[in-house]
C-alpha cells in the first residue's frame, strides 16, 4: 500500500498515540468500552509493571500520509517458554480498520519480528499473557465487554484468519441473571459436600490484604499449573495486579476455602466497571471522576458482575467446589442488589467447568478465539 510505514513506538508521545488509535477506530462503536488512557500509561510502564521482568515486548504503529492507521504489538514471554518448553512468541493489541493490507502489513511486521528472536510459533491475541485480556471476540458483537475483556469488529479475526493464522483456542463466556434460579439439585450437591468434607467457605479479609493474597497466589499457582497456556505469577506481578484490582474488587465477592483451616480454593468476582467507564471518554479528569461517582454510587448504574477466576488445589479438585463458588457468587450477588453476572473465560475443552457453569443455568453467550501459525 502506498505511503503505508509502520514505526516502532519508542517515545511517550507515540505511545500515547498507540493507547488512544482504538478510540478513533470505534468512535462510532457503541458496544467499544475505552479504557481509562492513566491505567494503560501505567500498564505499559516497563519500569513499573513487574511482567516486563521476564517478557520482551514491542508496540509497532501503522502509519499512512501521517495518521495512524493500524497497531500492534510483539511480547516474547520468557517465563511461558520456559514453563512449556516452547518457543512461542505472542501479538496482542491488533487494532486496524477493515482494510487487510494494513493488517497484512502489522502481522507480518509483528512474525519477522518475533522470528528474528528464534520463536518458531506465532499466537495471539495476547494482551500480553493469560492473566491479562486475550482472544478475538468471534460470537457476541451486540454487547460491550465486561471488565478486563476485548472487544473487536467482526472482520478482525478474519483478516488475521485469511493472513494465515488458524485457530488454536476458543474460550467461552457465559452469562447467568437473576432470572435464572439455580436448580434446587445444585444446592442440595453443594450443602452435601460443605458438610462431607469439612470444607468452609469464606468471605476475604480486607484487614489482612497482605497475607490474604499470598493464600491466593499460591492456590492460584498450583490450581492453574496444568491449564493450556497458564503462566505462573511470580510474588511481585501478583501483588501489583491484585493492588490495581483493590480499586474496584468488593471483599463480600471474593471466596476463600478453607479445609482445618488451610487454604485450598479461591474465587474472585469483580463488578463490572465497563458500565461506567463507558461514560468516561478514557478520562478521569476533569470531569470523569464526577461522572465515575455518579455512575457507580450515586446512581448504582453497575448491575453486573465479571466471575473472573478461580482455583482449587489438585487434592481437592472434582469435589464440586466450583459448584460451590458459583452458588454463593449467586447468592451473594442477589444479595448486593446485581442482576447478572458473566463467567469467563473457560476453556472450550475444560469440560469440567463448562458443565458446572450450565448446570447452575448459565448459557455461552459470547466466544473468543486465539490463533496460531508457524514462523
Amino acid at each position: 500500500m502506498a505511503n503505508l510505514d509502520v514505526i516502532e513506538v519508542d517515545s511517550s508521545e507515540l505511545l500515547k498515540k498507540f493507547i488512544t488509535y482504538p478510540f478513533k477506530l470505534y468512535h462510532n462503536c457503541p458496544q467499544y468500552i475505552r479504557p481509562l488512557i492513566s491505567e494503560r500509561l501505567e500498564f505499559f510502564d516497563f519500569r513499573k509493571n513487574p511482567f516486563y521482568k521476564t517478557a520482551k515486548v514491542k508496540l509497532f504503529l501503522a502509519v499512512q500520509d501521517g495518521d495512524v492507521c493500524g497497531r500492534v504489538a510483539t511480547c516474547i514471554n520468557y517465563k511461558h517458554n520456559q514453563y512449556h518448553a516452547d518457543k512461542v512468541g505472542f501479538f496482542g493489541f491488533l487494532d486496524t480498520p477493515e482494510d487487510y493490507d494494513i493488517a497484512r502489513t502489522l502481522l507480518k511486521v509483528a512474525l519477522i519480528t518475533l522470528k528474528k528472536e528464534g520463536m518458531e510459533k506465532m499466537r495471539g491475541p495476547m494482551n500480553f499473557s493469560t492473566n491479562h485480556e486475550i482472544g478475538f471476540l468471534i460470537h457476541g458483537f451486540d454487547m460491550p465487554p465486561t471488565v478486563m475483556m476485548p472487544y473487536n469488529y467482526p472482520y478482525q479475526p478474519k483478516l488475521a484468519e485469511k493472513f494465515g493464522l488458524k485457530k488454536c483456542m476458543d474460550l467461552n463466556a457465559f452469562r447467568i441473571t437473576r432470572d435464572d434460579p439455580i436448580p434446587e439439585r445444585i444446592q442440595n450437591i453443594v450443602g452435601r459436600v460443605q458438610q462431607r468434607t469439612r470444607i468452609t467457605v469464606r468471605s476475604l479479609r480486607v484487614n489482612d490484604f497482605e497475607r490474604e493474597v499470598r493464600k491466593i497466589n499460591d492456590i492460584y499457582n498450583q490450581a492453574w499449573s496444568d491449564n493450556w497456556g497458564f503462566v505462573p505469577m511470580a510474588e511481585e506481578e501478583f501483588f501489583h495486579t491484585a493492588r490495581n484490582l483493590r480499586q474496584i474488587f468488593d471483599p463480600d465477592l471474593v471466596f476463600i476455602a478453607e479445609y482445618e483451616k488451610q487454604p485450598v480454593a479461591f474465587s474472585l468476582a469483580l463488578p463490572d466497571i465497563n458500565q461506567a467507564l463507558i461514560h468516561l471518554n478514557g478520562r478521569l479528569f476533569p470531569l470523569g471522576f464526577i461522572k465515575l461517582l455518579w455512575h457507580t454510587k450515586v446512581r448504582n448504574k453497575i448491575d453486573g458482575l465479571r466471575m473472573i477466576t478461580m482455583g482449587v488445589i489438585p487434592e481437592f479438585q472434582k469435589r464440586a467446589l466450583d459448584m460451590m463458588f458459583f452458588v454463593n457468587t449467586y447468592k451473594k450477588g442477589i444479595e448486593k442488589g446485581y442482576k447478572w453476572a458473566e463467567l469467563s473465560w473457560i476453556l472450550e475443552t475444560n469440560e469440567l467447568m463448562c458443565r458446572a457453569a450450565e448446570q447452575m443455568g448459565a448459557k455461552i453467550y459470547k466466544k473468543y478465539r486465539l490463533m496460531e501459525m508457524p514462523l
